[in-house]
């Protein structure tokens, strides 16, 4: 079966949102994700430069690290990438 990244982008930030994780400018980083070629390597680098455009990734309360990295292994993410998404979490 093909995956079609664009579905699936968007299909990872809701699952961040379920997850517990509020995102600032939410619509802009999927249609940026969208955009991409590489929607993983995208997705990285707007949590490490993002917040130079104004956006966020904000933890709740509910936010559980095991959850996150159900996900980003579930999406097929590089192994450190949750370890570095979880470090740039605001909380």
């Amino acid at each position: 079966m093909i995956r079609n990244p664009n579905i699936e982008s968007t299909q990872f930030i809701q699952s961040l949102k379920g997850a517990g994780v509020a995102i600032s400018k939410e619509g802009e980083v999927i249609e940026r994700l969208e955009e991409a070629r590489e929607w993983h390597y995208a997705f990285t680098t707007l949590v490490k430069l993002g917040q130079r455009i104004g956006i966020t990734f904000l933890a709740n309360s509910e936010m559980r690290s095991a959850d996150l990295r159900r996900l980003f292994a579930q999406y097929r993410f590089a192994d450190d990438a949750e370890a570095s998404f979880e470090a740039c979490l605001q909380h």
